[in-house]
């Protein structure tokens, strides 16, 4: 009696596995990352920098959040190294656990009332351990998308992880606006009421623990990447893979941490910079609230912005963010279909050609209605780019790199990349703001500029959209490098 044919073998990470393992654990990563961006701008210059000075209490807490990029190349090296020796998985839950734990403590920090200048300093470390974490979180989770992705689907599953980041700025930010909404506000509806200075702005921080336990436990499920287990059954697994990409792959590690550099600083523009400039008050309101409190007011000195409130100005942002998500989403297999690099070029120049029409969308109109109408316009074009742009990294970085050097190399440019675009975007565009009295089109022209290098980097790249995983393993028994 013949036997039945044998049924076909089910892939280690069902679909649903890999999609949820991926997008959870960005999700929750950048949940974390916005959560502190968002109390940066609104919190920390008060509780954590009383300068003295609005501008420099500003900076002092954009270079703590800063700092955190000098971290996140280092969390690379050793988060990649531990992914490309031993695999993805356990190296993706280290992440998480150490994103989670710093968050969840800066929410219990005491503040420069309490301790003085240490309570900068503890925030200090905590930063850099969230940015440490980061470093390892994104290579991870877009490897276990794109090694799990179908024949020609690699830039789709790539997406996944991708979405995280719109995601988890709409949950940080809808966190902040339901507690802004829920504490009472004796002097009106203004953006910071004492029981938010006091305690209202720790709950994010610390509701950051429940969505930590969640990712650990899809990540928990995971099984390797058959990709991987080939790279280890071959005994292409490189005792150190950093000495392997520098000596091997240093090419596509520039041009890798350039590819990305507009994305980040068009991130932060969009996400940090914005924020701080549609938050502060315009030059007449400033004067007006100055001559209410019978204090002086200098107008050359003032650095104005746009004046909206926060509640009105974040439901704007989360507004854009939906765009975000939305053309991450598209982005994918309009890579797949026409090419990563084809599909980067031409976003890349929409993106320099939109540096230069920040004063035309971003400046105080006499009809404060079109004001509001062209700075939502702003967003939603900003954020739209956004995703066109950040949606194929998830694919493209990686696919710089063999299998055995992949986390390494995909980590080392996105967070090198990160220093130069993310670190410095707020700090210099917060000086470019002040240098043109309160003006944002420099901050434009910035975007414009690291967007020219973007593309000079893409122009001088490969297309990988044919790139064969399974063949691309990297060479040579397990060495001594």
């Amino acid at each position: 009696m013949s036997s039945a044919p044998a049924a076909p073998t089910a892939p280690a990470n069902p679909r649903s596995r890999v999609i949820a393992a991926s997008l959870v654990g960005t999700t929750i990563e950048f949940y974390d990352f916005y959560v502190y961006a968002t109390a940066a701008v609104l919190v920390f210059p008060i509780l954590f920098f009383p300068t003295g000075d609005e501008t420099t209490a500003l900076l002092s807490s954009f270079a703590v959040f800063g700092a955190a990029m000098i971290a996140r190349p280092i969390g690379a090296v050793i988060f990649g190294h531990f992914g490309d020796r031993f695999g993805r998985k356990a190296t993706l839950v280290a992440s998480l656990l150490t994103m989670g734990i710093a968050t969840f403590i800066i929410g219990l920090l005491p503040t420069y009332d309490a301790i003085g200048w240490w309570a900068a300093l503890l925030l200090l470390v905590l930063r850099l351990a969230q940015g440490f974490a980061l470093g390892g979180e994104w290579s991870g989770a877009a490897l276990v998308a794109t090694e799990n992705a179908p024949k020609g689907k690699r830039a789709w599953y790539g997406t996944f992880p991708q979405l995280g980041a719109p995601i988890g700025f709409i949950i940080a930010n809808g966190v902040f606006l339901i507690i802004n909404f829920a504490l009472p506000h004796p002097d009106g509806p203004a953006q910071r009421s004492e029981e938010f200075l006091e305690w209202g702005w720790r709950v994010p921080f610390l509701f950051s623990a429940v969505m930590v336990i969640v990712g650990l436990w899809v990540r928990l499920k995971l099984v390797e990447s058959a990709t991987f287990a080939k790279a280890e059954k071959t005994g292409a697994i490189r005792k150190f893979p950093l000495g392997e990409v520098v000596r091997r792959h240093w090419r596509p590690l520039i041009l890798g941490t350039f590819i990305m550099l507009a994305t980040y600083v068009l991130f932060y523009l969009m996400t940090s910079f914005t924020l701080s400039y549609g938050t502060k008050a315009t030059t007449e309101t400033a004067r007006a609230a100055a001559e209410a409190a019978g204090q002086p007011f200098d107008a050359a000195t003032y650095v104005a912005g746009l004046g909206f409130g926060y509640t009105d100005f974040v439901i704007m942002q989360i507004i854009g963010v939906v765009f975000f998500g939305i053309f991450t989403l598209l982005s994918g297999p309009l890579a797949d279909s026409i090419g990563r690099r084809k599909l980067l070029i031409w976003v890349t120049a929409a993106i320099a050609v939109f540096g230069l029409m920040f004063n035309v969308f971003l400046v105080p109109y006499a009809d404060p209605m079109f004001t509001g109408a062209l700075t939502q316009a702003f967003l939603i074009l900003g954020f739209m780019l956004m995703g066109a742009t950040f949606g194929p990294m998830g694919a493209v970085l990686p696919e710089l790199f063999p299998t055995n050097v992949r986390y390494t190399g995909s980590a080392i440019s996105y967070n090198v990349s990160s220093i130069l675009g993310a670190a410095l975007a707020p700090i210099v565009a917060v000086a470019l703001w002040a240098a043109a009295g309160g003006e944002p089109w420099l901050v434009g022209v910035y975007l414009t500029a690291m967007s020219v290098l973007t593309l000079i980097a893409l122009l001088l790249s490969k297309e990988t959209k044919d790139v064969d995983y399974e063949t691309n393993i990297g060479l040579g028994a397990t060495g001594s490098l």
